[in-house]
């Protein structure tokens, strides 16, 4: 197939299309970021009606496709063409057709980012089944990156499939061998779990909650165990700095839990690109290398 000849061929025409297909996505992924946080608290409502034996309200069809996107003021449903990703907020000057409220801008900047990420992902693994595998683990760690910043929940249905689509890769050696991902899965929730357990003995309090765990595990099946130390380090450092930042400039209470999420997305992100290149900085540091 020509398409996919030149794909394989031109690094730049691999680039410029996984950047066109990352805006897409991050489009998408506001949807998600949005609705699932939604569709869960409807199911969790529905089956806390079902345990009191009564009758839950009705309630309009909720899903990730259902019903279109909607202007949260008027609403008013978005067309197909001011759904173009950064294009159509631009060119609607950041608001709403119908109404002319405005709309947050963190929408064009998560599709910008998703794009970026995806360019930078293409551009270091080339047309290739590793390439395809970084791009999913990309998108579901921006998803649960935002929803995590949100709600401070990191959802079972984003990351026990990311953890078996970890698997499922390293199966045939995408990543890592398939040993190092079953003992990467193994050791990044037991990491956490003992750090949890152990600060609740201490402080009788939960430092963290279970979905942290499982995005370890995640990212653990993913890269391995080898990464799982840089990772732990890196979302350490950057969670206490940028923690210890908002709470000197007021912008977080001391009582208020900061998600620990981002900092595992951010850090798992850069052991994907990079991580060589970090182990074997760390190795250097430890003196062991």
């Amino acid at each position: 197939m020509p398409v996919v000849d030149l794909l394989v061929s031109s690094t730049l025409a691999f680039v410029i299309t996984a950047t066109i297909l990352g805006l897409l996505i991050g489009s998408f992924l506001n949807v998600v970021i949005h609705r699932i946080p939604l569709i869960m608290q409807r199911d969790w409502e529905r089956q806390c009606h079902e345990l009191m034996d009564s009758k839950a309200p009705t309630q309009s069809t909720l899903t990730l496709s259902r019903p279109r996107s909607r202007c949260p003021d008027c609403g008013k449903a978005i067309p197909a063409l001011d759904n173009i990703p950064i294009l159509s907020y631009l060119i609607l000057g950041g608001r709403c057709r119908a109404c002319r409220a405005p709309i947050s801008i963190r929408y064009p900047l998560i599709e910008l980012l998703t794009g970026v990420l995806s360019a930078i992902v293409a551009a270091h693994f080339g047309f290739s089944w590793a390439c395809l595998g970084a791009l999913l683990l990309t998108w579901l760690l921006i998803a649960l990156t935002f929803i995590d910043v949100d709600k401070q929940l990191l959802p079972d249905n984003l990351t026990l499939p990311l953890l078996w689509m970890g698997l499922v890769f390293n199966l045939f050696n995408v990543f890592t061998d398939l040993t190092s991902a079953v003992i990467g899965a193994i050791s990044g929730y037991m990491a956490l779990w003992l750090v949890y357990q152990l600060f609740r003995l201490i402080t009788g309090k939960e430092g963290m909650g279970y979905g942290d765990f499982k995005l370890l595990a995640a990212l653990g099946a993913w890269l391995g165990w080898q990464f799982l130390p840089v990772i732990i380090i890196l979302s350490s450092l950057v969670g206490a700095v940028l923690g210890i930042c908002l709470i000197l400039f007021k912008q977080h209470q001391h009582s208020q839990p900061i998600p620990f999420g981002p900092y595992l997305a951010a850090a798992g992100w850069l052991a994907l690109i990079w991580g060589e290149q970090l182990n074997h900085a760390y190795l250097r540091l430890a003196g062991l290398a």
